[in-house]
């Protein structure tokens, strides 16, 4: 035995194998799509490759990852279970409902059930933005048990979006008050800016608030808002046409310390 194995992780639909010490720490990956082999220690070549045997396919390159950068190494030294980038849309309300799925009959539909679908159609639009120089982080969990439902970092800024499930229903927004269909009005437009003020703080950097809305019928915002945008799902693409605010290596230095966990135990 090398000591080494082997860790598959999904990100929109592309697979990486990951080879890792006993430890967590990473000293290989390979990526099925470019046919490659990164190594990040040259001395555990042999064995990487041996551990990696029944998973390659053709031919493969082996060698240094091709100018990685700073950031990009911070993330690869993080342990699996540390690193939040594979994180899905609403993967603590997944894991949630496969442990307690909740009775198969019951008068009123599970809120949670309706929670996971805002998340995921909110962030599968925007995980249509990550090829513009956008990065996304889903489901970031914070002390307390609360969550930062998704945190898009980018050219344009850094933005912290919570999403609330409106399928059909008409939704009003009376800072800091949000109402949907017929239910009683809550001041959501509050836990909006605290998730942005964790973030800012966790990051040390500036965190745009977001309220994201899935689906609804009509969306009223009765007076201009201080702080927070309310966008629906549908209008989340607007966010990448932001820009002026980021570098490029400030994005991925940012993007290396949201996707990982240490860095939301301090909010």
């Amino acid at each position: 035995m090398n000591g080494l194995r082997v860790i598959p992780t999904w990100r929109h639909g592309q697979e990486r194998l990951y080879v890792c010490l006993t430890d967590g720490r990473n000293v290989a990956w390979y990526d099925r799509d470019a046919a490659r082999v990164n190594l990040l220690s040259e001395e555990r070549r042999e064995d990487v490759l041996d551990v990696l045997g029944p998973f390659l396919t053709g031919r493969v390159t082996v060698g240094p990852p091709p100018v990685p950068t700073p950031a990009e190494l911070a993330r690869l030294t993080l342990h699996p279970d540390d690193d939040l980038a594979p994180n899905r849309p609403g993967e603590a309300l997944v894991i949630d409902l496969d442990r307690d799925p909740g009775p198969a009959r019951r008068l009123r539909p599970d809120p949670r059930r309706r929670a996971l679908a805002a998340e995921q159609t909110v962030g599968e639009a925007l995980d249509r933005l990550e090829g513009a120089g956008w990065h996304i982080v889903h489901s970031i969990p914070l002390p307390g048990g609360d969550r930062v439902h998704h945190l898009l970092i980018g050219p344009g800024g850094i933005f912290a979006l919570r999403s609330l499930y409106a399928r059909k229903q008409r939704v009003l927004v009376a800072d800091p008050m949000v109402t949907v269909g017929r239910r009683e009005p809550y001041p959501l437009l509050r836990r909006v800016r605290a998730d942005a003020d964790r973030a800012s703080y966790a990051l040390t950097a500036e965190v745009h608030a977001v309220l994201a809305v899935a689906g609804p019928a009509d969306l009223d915002v009765l007076a201009p808002l201080r702080e927070v945008r309310v966008l629906q799902d549908t209008d989340l693409s607007s966010l990448a046409r932001l820009g002026g605010v980021l570098k490029p290596a400030d994005v991925e230095a940012l993007h290396a310390m949201a996707r990982d966990r240490h860095t939301w135990l301090r909010t």
